[in-house]
């Protein structure tokens, strides 16, 4: 999709938390190919089992918005999908980095998911229900990844529909009106839920850290043992502060608890 000079058909990298969505998506489709063929008459039930029924998933079906976007039931569809998947995330990760890029894809699945779920019990409450619609696939999390374009690369042409070259932020206002006059049709529960998505990403990237919520959580975490660590080192330069009294010298250390050399100090004060 995006246009890279003079090959604008060239395909981007294949690597790190991009591969990961792929091959994901992939193994999923094709596990669900062999269930298939091997257990004709029960695969229906387990299907419906893993799709997002906002009915089911208020019932208890907890996993549902976790599995829904693993369901791929049509050749053509999963291949634009995963596609679609491949150039935007790379072009991403890219920019942000792969845990940048798990967490926004994360966050657009789950925000399409709970979309449904809320647009489902807020209907039934108003007496207005929503036609149930069945939610599979991975194109929460693809509207998500092309929001960030569009919001964050808005000048960044790529090829819509593989054939027309296009501005991301174009495109992505597309793809929001197209979603957007879906609600006017019968399938307004799932445009509901594709507009979640969409909005799931936008505020993942306004709110968190540039390079995701694991780095984020890691630094803190090492923030917090490198303080206790000094803190320790400080407790111990006391004691031995007090030791080195009580045998008629005296030490002093700073306020990192790294012993001062007063030697050292003296010599620096005279050169």
């Amino acid at each position: 999709m995006r246009r890279l000079g003079a090959t604008p058909f060239a395909f981007p990298d294949f690597s790190g938390a991009t591969r990961r969505l792929v091959l994901v998506n992939l193994v999923a489709y094709f596990v669900l190919l062999v269930v298939q063929l091997a257990f004709r008459d029960s695969a229906g039930a387990l299907i419906e089992q893993l799709m997002l029924i906002p009915s089911q998933f208020l019932s208890g079906s907890l996993w549902q918005p976790l599995t829904y976007s693993l369901i791929h039931p049509g050749l053509l569809g999963t291949l634009l999908e995963l596609l679609s998947l491949w150039f935007l995330a790379s072009f991403l990760e890219m920019s942000h980095g792969g845990n940048w890029v798990m967490g926004l894809y994360a966050a657009s699945v789950l925000g399409t998911a709970l979309t449904a779920a809320a647009i489902y019990i807020v209907s039934g409450t108003f007496g207005a229900a929503l036609h149930e619609v069945p939610l599979y696939g991975c194109v929460g999390g693809i509207f998500g990844l092309l929001i960030a374009i569009g919001v964050l690369h808005g000048d960044v042409e790529f090829l819509f529909m593989f054939l027309i070259g296009m501005k991301a932020k174009y495109m992505a206002a597309i793809y929001a009106l197209i979603a957007f006059a879906m609600i006017f049709g019968e399938q307004r529960m799932y445009a509901f839920a594709q507009l979640g998505g969409a909005l799931a990403g936008l505020l993942y990237i306004r709110l968190v850290p540039k390079r995701g919520f694991s780095f984020y959580f890691s630094e803190g975490w090492f923030g917090l043992r490198n303080r206790y660590y000094r803190w320790k080192r400080r407790k111990a330069a006391k004691k031995f502060e007090v030791y080195m009294r009580k045998q008629g010298r005296t030490v002093r250390f700073d306020g990192q608890g790294r012993l001062i050399d007063e030697d050292q100090d003296d010599k620096k004060r005279w050169n």
